[in-house]
């Protein structure tokens, strides 16, 4: 492997004039640079990260702990994370949680120790005293999609208040009343804020929300099935379920199948986070649609702020309603963007 010196030799420069170079110093001259450059690629030379570490106190590397690997959504935010992290020079390292918030503190201490340059955290709960500690500590970190209230970090996430409005209002158009939910944890900011934007979007509409209506989850399709078991065994079944997010929804279609039940004749399904495979399912399922991307893109620039001393604010962008047949009515894959 070449080394900083081989270059040197082959450019006909300094050591110091391939580091200045190398580190895009604004002292060297174009002849120099265009030499240096030109020896790189004729010898293959790659920088040791691991030397410049030592030298920059920096790693380029950024930590991503993720509330599940698999669950579509948080795939795909990873996806754009790591595409947008290359693009401004840094490398990913991803932690999956599985929902379980020792499991998430456990990726935290193996990051922190070696030396992260900053955090994306998606928290499994609310309540971790080491994301605390790593907050104060002064480590740059930003939640992404779920955050911890009190925690002085900027939060990149969709606010589905309006999506869900709109889904509800959508529902009421085809004439349905009763209306239930499979909410997520009540440990997380996202399982509790989808429950209360539609207990709020029902109210609107005049319409009561039951206690017997309202399913406890956990982000897993196991929970969703047992949800919507509970909610088809009652004596007066709800009309409408809708999953707080996709792998629920998934098991609320599982014990809806199981009953010889059909969908929407018999029982109309919605989802929070939309995912490819909703537009495959018979029939295409109706969802609140996240910006995903957008989300990943924000989160990874403003992780980088932090770093590199500037001050990012907290970005909040709007989910949007993708109607499809699972509720009843023609199919329109109307997008409603809020």
């Amino acid at each position: 492997m070449a080394s900083i010196k081989d270059v040197a030799a082959e450019a006909g420069v300094s050591v110091a004039t391939v580091s200045r170079v190398l580190n895009s110093h604004p002292s060297v001259s174009e002849e120099a640079r265009t030499r240096v450059l030109a020896a790189v690629d004729a010898l293959g030379y790659r920088p040791n990260a691991v030397a410049r570490s030592l030298r920059t106190a920096q790693t380029r590397t950024l930590g991503l702990v993720i509330s599940d690997v698999l669950n579509p959504y948080f795939t795909e935010l990873a996806r754009f994370v790591e595409e947008e992290a290359r693009a401004l020079g840094y490398s990913v390292i991803i932690g999956n949680a599985d929902e379980r918030p020792e499991l998430q503190d456990h990726h935290i201490r193996t990051l922190i120790d070696r030396r992260i340059d900053g955090l994306l955290v998606s928290p499994a709960d609310g309540g971790s005293p080491l994301m605390r500690d790593v907050a104060l500590s002064g480590t740059p970190m930003v939640f992404v999609d779920r955050w911890i209230p009190g925690i002085d970090v900027p939060v990149v996430r969709a606010d589905g208040t309006g999506a869900v409005k709109d889904l509800v209002a959508h529902l009421h158009g085809l004439g349905h009343r009763r209306l239930a939910i499979i909410a997520g944890p009540a440990a997380t900011t996202t399982g509790n804020e989808r429950v209360e934007a539609f207990r709020a979007a029902m109210r609107e509409l005049g319409l009561a929300l039951p206690d017997a209506y309202i399913g406890q989850g956990d982000f897993q399709a196991a929970s969703g099935r047992r949800a919507t078991e509970r909610f088809l065994a009652l004596a007066e079944p709800p009309e409408v379920v809708f999953a707080a997010d996709n792998l629920m929804a998934l098991g609320a279609l599982d014990a809806i199948r199981a009953r010889g039940m059909r969908v929407p004749d018999d029982v109309a399904l919605a989802a929070f986070d939309d995912i490819p495979w909703f537009v495959h399912t018979d029939p295409p399922i109706t969802a609140i649609a996240q910006p995903t991307a957008d989300l990943a893109r924000a989160a990874v620039r403003a992780l980088a702020d932090r770093i590199e001393g500037r001050t990012p604010q907290s970005v909040t962008l709007p989910a949007s309603l993708v109607v499809r047949r699972s509720c009843g009515g023609a199919a329109s894959n109307q997008r409603s963007d809020r």
